[in-house]
């Protein structure tokens, strides 16, 4: 969150995507291209976690970058550039989720990382070794992560996708899913919970406790 009666130069001074977006309200050659860039497979992932369709993500992430460039001249740095832009990934993916519920569609299998790289339940099991054992084990853990995240509700999963997976803090998330910091942390909260209840057979791989990390503030 940018400090009371910061400016949007000095906003960019300490965030460089901020600085990016800049560039891109001034039709800077190059700017834009390089945005999609760096956010393309991050927006796709988050997205296709969120509705589990990964053609109805790509479509969506094609229309929030539409939306940034349509909107580029009145662009006013008030926020981290990626809050402003998962806000509005936030609102298209709610809406395609309404939308949905009034006509049903069958969804693709979200188990599919697409052309575009892994999802984010992917980036949760790291790859610690080359053995054909190490890596299959790796991808039932996946798996298992991935059906976790999935049996969460639309919101607990957008505020676990934004925590861990863009470190967003409990401002940042707030601002994008229009809550107030209090619900955030417990909208977290039961997310973890719930998270817990799926994983804890799996709290322990060849007999070693999975390292924990502390909640992030």
């Amino acid at each position: 969150m940018p400090a009371i009666g910061e400016t949007s130069a000095q906003l960019a001074l300490r965030d460089p995507d901020t600085r990016l977006m800049l560039s891109v309200r001034d039709d800077q050659p190059g700017a834009f291209e390089e945005l999609v860039e760096h956010y393309q497979n991050r927006l796709v992932g988050v997205l296709h976690h969120l509705v589990g369709n990964a053609t109805e993500a790509e479509d969506l992430a094609q229309e929030v970058f539409l939306r940034v460039y349509r909107a580029r001249k009145k662009y006013r740095a008030r926020c981290k550039f990626s809050t402003w832009l998962f806000t509005i990934a936030n609102n298209l993916a709610l809406n395609s989720l309404r939308a949905r519920q009034r006509k049903p569609v069958v969804p693709l299998n979200t188990r599919d990382s697409g052309p575009l790289g892994p999802r984010p339940a992917e980036r949760l099991v790291k790859d610690s070794g080359s053995q054909p054992s190490k890596r299959i084990q790796q991808q039932e853990m996946a798996a298992v992560v991935r059906k976790a995240l999935d049996g969460l509700n639309e919101r607990q999963r957008m505020a676990v996708l934004l925590n861990k997976f863009e470190d967003m803090n409990y401002a940042e998330i707030a601002e994008v899913m229009g809550l107030t910091t209090k619900g955030v942390k417990s909208l977290l909260c039961r997310a973890r919970t719930n998270l817990r209840a799926v994983l804890q057979s799996y709290i322990y791989m060849d007999g070693e406790p999975v390292p924990q990390t502390p909640d992030d503030e």
